[in-house]
């Protein structure tokens, strides 16, 4: 792995402050989003390190202030969060705090990263007001509006330019990935969304199988076995948006697809835990194993390590 100043001076920042600001964002990333740090810092360029770790940490800190608490509450600290993401990437003074610095910066490099930055605050609103959804459609509403937005933070980053007409596929790409990570998330957090109040599977759906919201509130031993079929169901939908995006890869340049290939790949592992897990969900979190994990990360870290010593 390459040397984190190293990938600083590679990525145009030497003021000290700023690197400072880095290597402090760095470790919050590192303490959140472990996975993913180590998966840019293996599989990216190191050119892409520092404002991978700028947006990651950027969209962080706005889910922190607007996923918990009463609706009214999150509302107003979001109003107050947009009022200093603007000033801080279109005013003239320098943010004190740390967070907005390094976006600052980050979009000073990446300028196409402030229309990103706009386009996920604008979809901010719907994260705030989210306690679940009533249909199948409210829950495609919920992707396009805000988790699409929050992956093209980073994805932007990695984006074909859009002057060669790869643009358009490489965002229907990347919303056919979201919804297969989104639907997976919502199933293997289930049982942390239920005793928040909250469900990430829509209410349609539960009644298809039979099954209540507070069903699923109460975690009821009775509801498992119906909840195994709605899982089953809902990881189906899961694996056909994750099949919609496997050409994603193709439309980036070579450097960046080992990166996009190990997301997919564990993306896949994720699943197949959520579906061997079914209705225990319910009383349990399910994610893919630690060994699983490594392993596709050191296939696509090796893959990697070829691409740059071919283009030296």
């Amino acid at each position: 792995m390459i040397r984190w100043s190293t990938a600083l001076t590679q990525a145009g920042i030497t003021d000290p402050r700023l690197r400072r600001t880095y290597d402090a964002q760095r470790t919050l990333v590192r303490r959140f989003a472990l996975h993913e740090y180590v998966a840019t810092r293996l599989l990216l360029p190191a050119r892409l390190h520092p404002p991978v770790v700028a947006a990651v940490s950027y969209m962080h800190a706005t889910d922190e202030l607007i996923d918990t608490g009463a609706v009214r509450d999150r509302h107003t600290a979001l109003r107050a969060w947009e009022a200093e993401t603007t000033a801080a990437l279109d005013g003239d003074e320098l943010p004190e705090n740390g967070t907005f610095l390094a976006l600052r910066d980050a979009v000073h490099h990446h300028p196409y990263l402030a229309a990103r930055v706009r386009a996920f605050l604008d979809g901010a609103p719907v994260e705030a007001s989210w306690t679940g959804f009533e249909t199948e459609a409210d829950f495609q509403a919920y992707v396009d509006s805000y988790a699409l937005p929050a992956l093209m933070l980073t994805a932007s980053l990695i984006a074909p330019d859009p002057d060669v007409g790869a643009d358009e596929p490489f965002v229907a790409g990347c919303r056919a990935l979201i919804e297969g990570m989104q639907r997976t998330d919502f199933l293997a957090d289930l049982s942390e969304d239920a005793g928040c109040g909250r469900i990430g599977i829509p209410r349609d759906e539960l009644a298809l199988h039979g099954l209540k919201f507070g069903d699923l509130l109460s975690k009821s031993q009775e509801c498992v076995p119906a909840l195994d079929g709605l899982i089953q169901a809902q990881a189906d939908r899961a694996e056909a948006a994750l099949a919609e995006g496997r050409g994603l890869p193709e439309l980036v340049a070579p450097e960046y697809r080992p990166f996009l290939d190990a997301l997919i790949a564990v993306q896949d592992l994720r699943l197949a835990a959520v579906r061997r897990a079914g209705g225990e969900l319910l009383h349990r979190a399910a994610g893919p194993s630690p060994t699983a994990s490594l392993r596709v990360l050191s296939r696509q870290y090796r893959r990697a390590r070829a691409e740059r010593r071919a283009r030296r």
